[in-house]
Order: C-alpha cells, then structure tokens, then sequence
C-alpha cells in the first residue's frame, strides 16, 4: 500500500484528495493532516470576523474513506520521508503534498505582530470577531492593506457595524488598482458613499496598543487588523530549499521540489507566475494529481499547460461586489455579488 500523505485540507489540499479518491485507487492510501478538523473556506474569513457569518456557515466537512491525523507540523524530513508533528508523532510517507497556507507577512513594521489582528486562519478570524464584537460604539477600526482581504473586510464591517468608525490603509494611490480601472474607480466610490474612510499612499512605520504610524502621523485606533501581505508559513521557508523574492519554493514544471522529487507543493507556498488564490490552489491540484497517477503507474509525466485562471471575484458587503474576468472584462454591482454567492454555494454542495 502506497501512502499519499497530504498536510492541509485548504482548497489545494482537499481538491487532490477528491481527486485521488474519485479514481478509486486500492493500493493507495491517503491521510490527510490538519490543525481543525473540517475544510474552512478562507475566502469567507472576513465575514467571520466582521461577525455577519458563523464559522459553521464557511465550514465543509472532509471527505470519507481517508486517514485523518490532527496537529501542527513542525518538520518534515525528506532524507527518512516523515512529517513531524509538535506532539512528537511521526508521520510516513511515500509521496507528500504540501498546502499549509501561508502567513501574514509584517515587513518587519514595528509592532505589527505584537498588535494587530488576522484574518489568515480560522481560529485567527474568530478571534478577530470576539474584538470586534467587543467594541463599543464609536470605537476606531483600522486595516491596513487593501488588496482583497481588507477591501471586503472594510465593507463587510462597514454593513455589519455602521456605529464604527472603518479606516483603509492603502499602499497605492487607489484600491485594488492591480484589477482594472473601472473596479478600482467603483470601489473607492463605494467606499467613499458608505462612511470608510481611505487612506491613499499609506506607508505603515510603526503599530502599538494606542494605534499605527502612517508616514510621521499617529491614527489613534481601538483594534487594528492586518491584512498587508503573506508569505508561506515558516515550516516550509525553513526547509532550505530554493525560494522566490516572495518565500515561495521554486518547483519543477510537474509541481514537486527538484531535491524531493515525492514532495509536491499546492498553493500559497508554491512559486507559481500568478497571485496566491484558491482558484489557483485548485488547478494546481488538478495537475499535480495527474502527475502523482502517471507516477503510481510508472509512466512518463504529461507536459502540463500553463495554468488558466477564470478571474476575480469579491464583494462589498452583502449588496454588491466586483469582478475582472480573463484578465480583461470588468463587472461590478448587484450581478458581481450574486456571482460570488453562488460560487461559495457550488464551492460547498458540489465535489
């Protein structure tokens, strides 16, 4: 029995494993390690924290018919082929795929570990919303980052909280000026009509518990969330294997490490030519799988196509959103969220 260990069930990590089981493989067997035991839909997070949706609500249960181990990795050795994990377990394998997320990523802003929130895991998101929901009318939210997570953060805190004041720290001269001029136009409009106010060129030097530091100017601020960039998670960065400018591990064309060739890398922690997405974590996975079938049956591995992503999506609350397609066509308002909503409804009933 050959064993396909997977470490994360995020959207890399469950679509192999739906994958591999949907061939029906009886000389394969495949566990799967994770801190929780379900699937969280990280696209959800910042509803989660701005407290407009339970965690049961972004939850998905794990396939049957795998092995499930529970804990935190914080090693793997390539040289004896196991994963360790901090309860000192030691986990075999024959083949190993790695989606453990990513990280946010502080740019060494003084600070900005010690007090701001995150949205990048579950657990991170709930506490996130226990802050939130712990202020009283008229307290100061600032969010630093506005790419996709704090613009659909600062809106949804917008809609669920109207008695906060919402502050958007942004880099750029416009929000989300790397999707297309009309989304970035229409959501700084949207913005502006519903009372959040944005903060244009935003250069972050320092955070403490009384609020942030843009340039040489002190925002006093009650709860700050950081959403201004990630990087794949520590045990991965560490592996001293080569990396891009971002931390992500270089790969060969079929997904897997070149020093390791049984150790396939899906996701945030991949070097791959587009920005990390779960669009993008799944058609990786698609490939990856068809690699580790040619590799189970001793055949030559496929010369894979580049990958094709269908666009982004996001939202401005629970009313409108926003959208850039193929990389050119742009939509935006009541159409653009209802196409989200039911992509989450598809992500969640159909395998």
């Amino acid at each position: 029995m050959r064993k396909l260990v997977v470490l994360g069930g995020g959207y890399g990590g469950m679509r192999v494993i739906e994958r591999v089981l949907s061939h029906q493989l009886n000389d394969i067997s495949i566990t799967l390690v994770d801190r929780l035991p379900y699937h969280g839909l990280k696209t959800e997070y910042y509803a989660l924290a701005a407290g407009t949706v339970s965690d049961r609500d972004i939850r998905v249960d794990f396939p049957e018919g795998i092995d499930y181990i529970y804990g935190q990795v914080t090693d793997i050795d390539t040289t004896d082929k196991m994963v360790l994990l901090a309860s000192g377990e030691k986990v075999p394998y024959d083949d190993l795929v790695i989606g453990l997320g990513c990280e946010d990523k502080y740019h060494n802003v003084p600070g900005a570990a010690e007090f701001t929130y995150s949205i990048q895991t579950l657990e991170e998101s709930r506490k996130t919303q226990q802050a939130i929901n712990g202020l009283s009318p008229g307290s100061v939210v600032s969010i630093v980052g506005a790419g996709l997570s704090g613009v659909e953060l600062a809106s949804e805190l917008r809609e669920s909280r109207p008695d906060l004041t919402v502050r958007l720290f942004d880099r750029g001269p416009s929000v989300l000026s790397f999707l297309s001029n009309r989304v970035s136009m229409y959501v700084q409009s949207w913005f502006e009509e519903h009372g959040v106010d944005v903060i244009n060129n935003a250069n972050i030097t320092r955070v403490d518990a009384d609020g942030l530091w843009n340039h040489d100017d002190l925002f006093a601020s009650d709860l700050i969330v950081w959403t201004a960039g990630i990087q794949p998670v520590a045990v991965v960065r560490n592996q001293g294997w080569e990396l891009d400018g971002g931390g992500r591990v270089k790969l060969t064309p079929h997904h897997h490490v070149p020093e390791a060739p049984d150790v396939f890398i899906v996701g945030d922690n991949a070097s791959l030519p587009y920005a990390p997405s779960g669009q993008l974590a799944e058609a990786q996975a698609e490939q990856i799988v068809q690699v580790l079938l040619c590799k189970w049956k001793g055949v030559a591995y496929p010369d894979l196509p580049a990958i094709k992503l269908r666009g982004t999506l996001g939202s401005l609350g629970k009313k409108a959103g926003f959208g850039v397609f193929m990389g050119k066509q742009s939509l935006t308002g009541k159409v653009a969220r209802l196409l989200k909503s039911g992509i989450l409804w598809k992500h969640k009933v159909i395998k």
